[in-house]
């Protein structure tokens, strides 16, 4: 029996695989990993932001370009109790080139729930990335009454990866545009979004751009690297100008950075840190060799002005909870120098859907609280940092012991290469 059952769970992954589904909760996921009671809708929009900075089109010296930078955005969201659950998503991979069908719960142009509002989420992907990176995440936290808009940031997608540099200029103000644009929808979608009521989750160049909308404005040095941006277009994201100053927005709550990308590399300092004064939970692979991970313990060490969350996925890489499992299509595509499209999405360790689930666990215990304002979700934060050495300790009818210092949600046995960190203000 014992082999038979082994067999079907082998089958069940390989049939997951195959359909490259997004909405995979494994048995040994934690508590609030799993999918909220709202049935699902997705839609996708084009938001245009007219006569932006063209940083592309902007040589070393001379005029600034400027053009209208279009964002296509996928937005999933809460549907009536008659939507048919189960849909598909069309999406490229990483080659630019291939295109994957991803499988998931959200029901196409479904009719939203009208009965109430709900607060927004802003995703933001990597560079390169779409919208569609962590679809899994955007369709879990629908389920649970959400509004989630993820964008495709023009010049950083798999098929438009032109100049760093504009990544590095457009990222909080994409952020910001479509936060703006979300909430100035109308008819029935429109009227569901709290659009006062806001958080943007960022993975790798989107978490860069989320701890510049937090407050982080970037250091005078960084305007000037040579490989950066040119004529100094980035002091629009400097600390102290008032063009970041601008960012500042008291609809937004709360952030979220996966491996943010930026302090390995000197874009802040003390006083960009300074600036961050609302809820901050940052998720990394403790062999982060990307963003680089004690850069990333240095961003939870510095921002001292808020409450801030570390999980750490121990002897993960930079791919570290945020992206989907890699679709099947990416599995057989050959390497270039070593690079190979697989790795864009897996890790060498850590099984990709296991980490989705921690990650969406934490995630909307976290947005509950800030969001939601959910007094009951402060207990999964209150753990034993590290995850291997909390005691798993419980009566027969399952009542902790004296001892229990079991992580909140996790099954026993299952928290283990994992670090959760806490500190305050002032610490």
């Amino acid at each position: 029996m014992r082999a038979l059952a082994l067999t079907l769970t082998l089958l069940g992954t390989a049939v997951a695989q195959a359909e490259n589904r997004i909405d995979v909760v494994r048995p040994d996921a934690p508590e609030l990993a799993r999918y909220g009671d709202h049935k699902i809708g997705v839609t996708t929009m084009v938001f245009t932001n007219p006569d932006q900075i063209d940083v592309v089109n902007t040589g070393s010296e001379g005029d600034i370009a400027r053009k209208d930078r279009e964002l296509t955005v996928e937005i999933w969201y809460p549907a009536t109790a008659e939507t048919e659950p189960g849909g598909t998503l069309t999406a490229l991979i990483r080659d630019g080139v291939t295109q994957t069908t991803l499988t998931g719960r959200a029901a196409r142009d479904a009719e939203p729930d009208t009965g109430q509002v709900f607060p927004l989420v802003i995703i933001s992907h990597g560079y390169p990335g779409n919208r569609f990176l962590m679809s899994h995440l955007g369709e879990n936290l629908a389920s649970k009454g959400y509004v989630v808009a993820s964008i495709d940031h023009p010049d950083s997608t798999y098929d438009d990866q032109t100049a760093f540099g504009s990544t590095l200029v457009n990222r909080p103000w994409d952020q910001r545009f479509v936060i703006d644009q979300m909430g100035a929808l109308e008819g029935d979608l429109g009227s569901i979004i709290e659009s006062n009521n806001v958080a943007i989750i960022g993975y790798s160049m989107g978490g860069y751009g989320a701890l510049i909308y937090a407050g982080a404005g970037v250091t005078k040095a960084s305007t000037e690297y040579t490989w950066g941006v040119p004529q100094g277009l980035l002091e629009r994201n400097m600390m102290g100008s008032e063009s970041h100053a601008e960012l500042a927005d008291d609809r937004v709550k709360a952030f979220v950075a996966f491996g943010p990308w930026g302090n390995n590399t000197g874009f802040w300092d003390a006083d960009g840190w300074a600036g961050i004064d609302k809820p901050l939970m940052l998720i990394a692979g403790s062999v982060d060799d990307v963003s680089i991970y004690d850069a990333i313990r240095g961003i939870f060490d510095d921002t001292k002005n808020t409450t801030r969350h570390l999980l750490t996925f121990e002897n993960a890489n930079h791919n570290a909870g945020a992206p989907m499992p890699a679709p099947v299509e990416s599995y057989d595509l050959p390497a270039d120098g070593g690079w190979f499209p697989f790795g864009h999405y897996s890790d060498a360790v850590w099984d990709t859907t296991r980490m989705n689930n921690v990650s969406q666990h934490f995630i909307t215990a976290y947005l509950d609280l800030h969001l939601k304002v959910d007094v009951a979700r402060p207990d999964f934060f209150d753990l034993v940092p590290n995850g291997n050495d909390a005691v798993w300790s419980v009566e027969d009818n399952g009542e902790p012991k004296e001892d229990h210092t079991y992580w909140k949600g996790f099954r026993p046995r299952s928290a283990f290469g994992l670090m959760f960190e806490t500190k305050t203000t002032g610490r």
